[in-house]
């Protein structure tokens, strides 16, 4: 590993150059212009070169990381006063003949009032070239890892643990709630980057090498979050990528971050981690998973299923792989290795588990949802967990955001369906009859569950609706339709 590091006097002037520059994610996207903006997005920089022309500092920093572009040293001299030096030595900036190049991506993020920097590798596949990415690649900003942020519980705490931080950005989004952050990767370089990107925005960092739970044995934290390198792929050490591959067999390094994760938690402690699972012939998703979550509170989320074919391309693509020589004796190997495996889809979402007593809840919602969702998540489970054995006693009142839509031929008496819709959180639709349609129109918080059932018994000469209709106001209150 390269010992060099990002010490606080540099870390302060690099920072002071990014701010006098406006090198922000509101600056860079006022230069670029919305077709500029949009045009990077797909991974093509020639609209923002020609918006950079003027040659000031954020020009020369938008060029430098953002474009990948060389730079004239006067440009960077303006842009690093009295810093390029050092970063020429430190690795973020290299000699690229007569002009500078950007060695690393520093990139500008931002979330609500919040601006960061975010030191990770040069994004790949820019205006077409892709080559294939070094082995112990460190990936930036991405999609994934995004999706946990959004997904993370929103909790205040004393200690929690990024489990293969990569470039550090998950540690970012907790540093204002969470008291001591523990950052841990198997890979050295990412360690390094995270250091390094703890350092620009001067958060307080534990960083650890090590995998799975083994650098942080006999602790245990409030929040676990982990973006994993959980792609299930042969385990072939010489065409690996750190950040996404293991080598544990199929989906075997999920499965143990979610078994071992008790015994790191406080009770009552949250684990969210993002996955992919192997669909095994034969056998069911969600028990397979049932048997790693065990006695624990556990809500599972399938987003997508993807067939082996389509999950390998997915993957090769994602390496650069795509019109290479090797790319088809590589799809095939992994192909007739998961045919092996007996794997016959490979399903991608979410793995939430409270360190409270309880049970699996695995579900498919490949649908449109609100984010974040994490405060959702949280919501979800203080209902599910706070839910009586007798239901009869409580007095309930519609959520805000439920409406509902009934169809049926124009004229009839009785629409054909009703359906109630939430609009926030998971944006849940639930077909209902006319006596729950009923009953949840009736939820004003002046009635109990049972007076509100009795009366609508004695009104249709009904005597089986509490046995009929508690179970589906338990699921209502569970998903947030109603609330105590």
């Amino acid at each position: 590993m390269d010992e060099r590091e990002l010490d606080a006097d540099l870390a302060d002037r690099l920072r002071a150059a990014f701010e006098a520059a406006a090198y922000t994610v509101e600056g860079v996207a006022e230069r670029l212009g919305a077709q500029g903006n949009q045009a990077l997005g797909r991974n093509e920089t020639t609209v923002a070169f020609r918006r950079t022309a003027a040659g000031d500092p954020l020009d020369t920093l938008t060029r430098l990381f953002l474009l990948q572009r060389p730079v004239p040293r006067e440009l960077a001299e303006k842009a690093f006063p009295g810093a390029l030096d050092k970063l020429v030595a430190l690795g973020i900036i290299k000699e690229a003949g007569h002009q500078l190049a950007a060695a690393l991506d520093v990139r500008p993020y931002a979330e609500d009032d919040r601006h960061w920097w975010v030191v990770a590798d040069l994004t790949p596949g820019l205006d077409g070239r892709r080559e294939p990415m070094r082995p112990d690649y460190v990936l930036g900003i991405a999609p994934a890892s995004l999706s946990l942020v959004k997904l993370t519980v929103p909790i205040k705490a004393e200690k929690a643990l990024d489990l293969g931080t990569g470039c550090g950005i998950q540690a970012l989004h907790l540093a204002d709630r969470i008291g001591h952050i523990v950052a841990t990767d198997v890979n050295p370089r990412a360690l390094q980057l995270t250091r390094w990107t703890a350092a620009l925005n001067r958060v307080e960092l534990d960083v650890r090498d090590g995998s799975l739970y083994e650098p942080v044995e006999g602790e245990r934290f409030d929040l676990i979050v982990s973006n994993p390198p959980y792609v299930i792929a042969p385990p072939a050490a010489d065409a690996r990528l750190t950040y996404r591959e293991t080598g544990f067999a199929g989906d075997a390094v999920v499965e143990q971050l979610v078994r071992q994760a008790p015994q790191h938690l406080t009770d009552g402690g949250w684990c969210q981690l993002l996955a992919n699972w192997a669909c095994v012939r034969g056998r069911d998703w969600q028990e397979r998973i049932a048997g790693w979550t065990g006695d624990r509170s556990a809500w599972v989320v399938q987003r997508e299923q993807l067939d082996p074919a389509e999950y390998v391309e997915l993957w090769l693509r994602d390496a650069g792989l795509h019109g290479r020589p090797e790319y088809t004796s590589r799809y095939d190997a992994w192909l007739r290795w998961l045919d092996e495996q007996q794997v016959e889809a490979i399903g991608m979402g979410w793995i939430n588990l409270h360190n409270t007593a309880g049970s699996l809840d695995a579900e498919e919602w490949p649908y449109e949802i609100e984010q974040p969702i994490g405060p959702h998540v949280l919501d979800r489970f203080e209902r599910t967990e706070a839910l009586p054995a007798d239901l009869t006693g409580l007095y309930l009142t519609m959520a805000d955001d439920v409406v509902q839509e009934t169809a049926g031929p124009p004229g009839a008496e009785d629409p054909t369906t009703i359906v109630l819709r939430r609009q926030r959180g998971m944006r849940r639709a639930e077909q209902v009859d006319t006596v729950l349609a009923g009953f949840v129109g009736a939820c004003d918080g002046d009635l109990s569950v049972g007076q509100i059932l009795d009366a609508l018994a004695s009104l249709l000469e009904r005597d089986d609706l509490h046995a009929d209709y508690l179970p589906k106001i338990a699921n209502l209150i569970r998903e947030g339709f109603l609330t105590g």
